[in-house]
């Protein structure tokens, strides 16, 4: 294999992109599933083949791997990092605990599943699946011992709105990376993917309804349970200051956003013919390019995260550290599993890829078939090696390589992040770590957890995938000028 790497680098062998595709996916799935290799290690070692066997000078084969590596992790590696600061600070601090409480008050113990959800939903927007799901776990048991029924609803809604937020919503990594990838901007990804995710959730929600009625799985004792209790309700911080570290990026980046897109709309008109709004555009747009930033956006969100687990905890400098530090170990693997993907994508694109691929389905479907190639890809991702963000890295990498720059879809881009993240929702089983998180800690035996986990999350891909498919028909191009009132 290695000669006939240096053979085809040094003189110049032409081999086919879709075989160096096959190559390059044969090397990733192989190395994850069949020798339990990192995935860091094989999407690097999958880059370097990839490039060798693309077309280019032979000096600079390795050299565009890294580069490419550093671009990848320049765009995402700051977000990564402070998402992770902010959300093991609302979870020491009691943020998240109130953020819970406050939905089992405004609804009630007769509706608790749909705070559970709600809170599931909320909650993996700054902080991973699995620790929503560690966070939540104790409240589900005790709403169990009030009611004396439903322990399966109330575990399985958990699962329904934190596994939509964790794959639709940055700044989770999976999303973050898609919105990099394809070129997308954060804040259009934050909100197309709340517009998806939301009613994919209640979907999910009425799955588990469904489930829970027909299966009768009783509340058993796991060994962490006695880690796990709540934090009592008079040291949590108020819900205003709990949900700013969640709210205050996402209105950020958001009015940048939108601020933007006013702004483009409009950059063709005479000054005279701007309507008010337009005018404030252009006056907030200095303003807004600063503060919606996701990297500024999220350090803003970090240091109220921070302040709120020293106002709660008196915490000293010294255990900040550490949490921080604990933090941050943490986002490192992700931050070199996504820059990892980054760089295996690029050398697809380098592998002419695009082209052989964009061929492939010329004939069929239009660019709406685009959506389906990358649900379909995420999908066999997910099933092939477990985790949902490597599938959408890798299937936003390769279909990267189909976006040329004089490419125009029909539709906007984000609906392709939306249909990738939606597939890799689908066949999670033995090999998602999420899926040993839901079975252990929710007390539930695998049978029982691949009865439940694994159609619920089949249920919610197949779902955010049908509306992302009726978006991109009813409403092609989010123009966010036409959703702001014209209040002047």
């Amino acid at each position: 294999m290695n000669s006939f790497l240096i053979l085809s680098s040094v003189y110049g062998f032409q081999i086919s992109p879709l075989l160096i595709l096959i190559i390059g996916m044969a090397t990733v799935i192989g190395m994850i599933l069949f020798f339990r290799i990192n995935a860091f290690i094989a999407l690097i070692t999958a880059a370097i083949i990839v490039s060798l066997l693309a077309p280019g000078e032979f000096s600079e084969k390795i050299t565009r791997v890294t580069e490419a590596f550093g671009e990848t992790a320049g765009k995402i590696g700051i977000v990564i990092a402070l998402a992770a600061i902010i959300g093991q600070c609302m979870i020491e601090s009691g943020a998240a605990d109130r953020i819970v409480q406050s939905f089992l008050k405004i609804l009630g113990e007769k509706r608790s599943s749909y705070a559970m959800m709600g809170s599931g939903f909320v909650l993996s927007i700054p902080v991973f699946l699995d620790t929503v799901f560690y966070l939540l776990i104790p409240l589900a048991r005790s709403l169990y011992h009030k009611t004396n029924k439903n322990y399966l609803l109330y575990i399985m809604a958990i699962c329904a709105g934190g596994a939509v937020t964790h794959t639709l919503v940055p700044p989770t990594p999976g999303p973050l990376f898609m919105a990099a990838n394809l070129d997308i901007n954060v804040g259009k990804m934050i909100i197309v993917g709340s517009i998806v995710g939301l009613p994919t959730a209640f979907i999910g929600l009425f799955y588990c309804k469904l489930t829970n009625r027909f299966m009768d799985i009783p509340v058993r004792f796991v060994e962490t349970e006695t880690k796990l209790d709540p934090i009592p309700e008079s040291e949590l911080p108020p819900l205003w200051l709990a949900l700013a570290p969640v709210a205050l990026p996402v209105v950020m980046i958001s009015s940048n956003t939108i601020v933007s897109a006013i702004v483009d709309a409009a950059k063709d008109k005479i000054p005279s013919k701007l309507t008010p709004y337009e005018n404030l555009a252009n006056t907030l747009s200095p303003i807004t390019s600063i503060i919606g930033n996701p990297n500024f956006a999220l350090l803003v969100a970090m240091s109220i995260a921070m302040f709120l687990l020293y106002r709660q905890r008196k915490t000293s400098r010294k255990e900040m550290s550490e949490m921080v530090e604990k933090a941050l170990m943490g986002a490192g693997v992700i931050i070199l599993i996504t820059a990892g993907g980054g760089a295996f994508g690029a050398m697809l694109k380098q592998a002419k890829i695009d082209d052989a691929i964009e061929n492939l389905f010329a004939s069929g479907g239009g660019d709406h078939m685009l959506l389906f190639i990358g649900f379909g890809i995420a999908v066999l991702l997910k099933i092939a090696q477990g985790s949902g963000t490597v599938a959408m890295i890798i299937g936003s990498s390769m279909m990267a390589t189909l976006l040329k720059d004089n490419v125009s879809l029909s539709y906007d881009t984000v609906y392709l992040a939306t249909a990738i993240g939606a597939g890799s929702m689908v066949g999670s089983w033995m090999n998602d770590s999420g899926f040993w998180i839901y079975a252990k800690m929710g007390g539930l035996t695998e049978a029982e957890a691949l009865k439940t986990w694994t159609p619920l999350l089949t249920v919610l891909g197949f779902a955010s995938m049908t509306i992302t498919v009726i978006l991109s028909y009813t409403l092609p191009f989010i123009r966010f000028q036409t959703m702001t009132f014209n209040i002047f």
